[in-house]
């Protein structure tokens, strides 16, 4: 069968026939997955700050030098930040006084090490104390210098495992209170149940010295009031805590208080170090979030 010469009018039409065919789809892939900056979903949820869960995030990469192999006392540790380039970052922002903030934890949470490596070249290398094996987690948490959320720096974290005989604890159960090596105690007071998922809350922390009375001031630690930082007791991710108090403030009651937020469902761990008395001292709780 012969093929018909379109005409001018059938060009037209075919033409009119792809334009509505794209449009539909643009509009039907438009709505399904639209571009996350023109979404109006409503209030905007406040930004989390929960990872190194990955040895590279937003452009950088965790580098091996030196990990630790045996347990023991001031176990070294060296190990290169490595930008887009593959080239090694030596300058970060100052992140409460320190350029790059270094944590250990153990899968159980019952070794926690919080040190601030010294840069030496291209390499940072610091050492902490592992008196004991089992499988741990290293994290790196710096900002960069073009980023343009200085709240949320990026964290990258590396596992590694000590041999030998562990002795496993169990990870506490989610509780209101805990008490320092030191005889501090510090008793969460705002709501003790259960975290909102990806909303900011106040955790409100009455802190009090062994003789039972409300500590009216701290001490500087890291150029403010305390540091907080919260691992996912499962995934073993990261989370930031931020403290509201200004450095000098009173505190009111003997009670310091950190913004949060939470992007997992399950329970954190969260590591309170503060300084009084001359002495740096460090408070666990467990929290749960749904």
């Amino acid at each position: 069968m012969a093929l018909r010469k379109l005409s001018f009018v059938d060009w037209i039409f075919a033409l009119v026939a792809v334009v509505v065919v794209v449009g539909g789809a643009v509009m039907m892939f438009g709505r399904t997955t639209p571009p996350a900056q023109h979404q109006n979903m409503g209030p905007v949820v406040p930004a989390s700050h929960s990872d190194g869960l990955s040895e590279s995030e937003s452009g950088y990469r965790f580098e091996r030098v030196v990990m630790p192999a045996d347990r023991g006392t001031a176990v070294p540790v060296a190990f290169r930040i490595l930008g887009g380039d593959g080239m090694p970052v030596t300058r970060f922002i100052d992140n409460q006084t320190k350029q790059l903030h270094f944590f250990v934890v153990r899968d159980d949470m019952h070794v926690f090490r919080h040190v601030h490596p010294v840069l030496d070249g291209d390499t940072w290398r610091t050492s902490v104390d592992l008196p004991d094996g089992g499988a741990y987690r290293m994290f790196a948490e710096f900002i960069p210098l073009d980023t343009k959320d200085p709240l949320h720096p990026v964290v990258l974290g590396v596992p590694f495992s000590l041999a030998g005989d562990t002795d496993l604890v169990p990870v506490p159960a989610p509780d209101a209170s805990s008490r320092t090596e030191s005889g501090y105690t510090v008793t969460r007071v705002d709501e003790p149940a259960a975290l909102p998922l990806m909303s900011e809350r106040k955790l409100r922390f009455a802190i009090r010295a062994p003789d039972g009375s409300p500590v009216e001031a701290l001490e500087p630690h890291l150029g403010a009031n305390g540091h907080m930082t919260g691992f996912h007791t499962m995934l073993l991710s990261a989370t930031h805590l931020h403290p509201v108090e200004p450095l000098g403030a009173p505190l009111i009651n003997g009670e310091l208080t950190f913004r949060a937020v939470f992007a997992e469902r399950g329970e954190y761990r969260l590591f309170l170090e503060f300084r009084h008395g001359g002495r740096l001292h460090t408070a666990a709780l467990t929290v749960a979030v749904e």
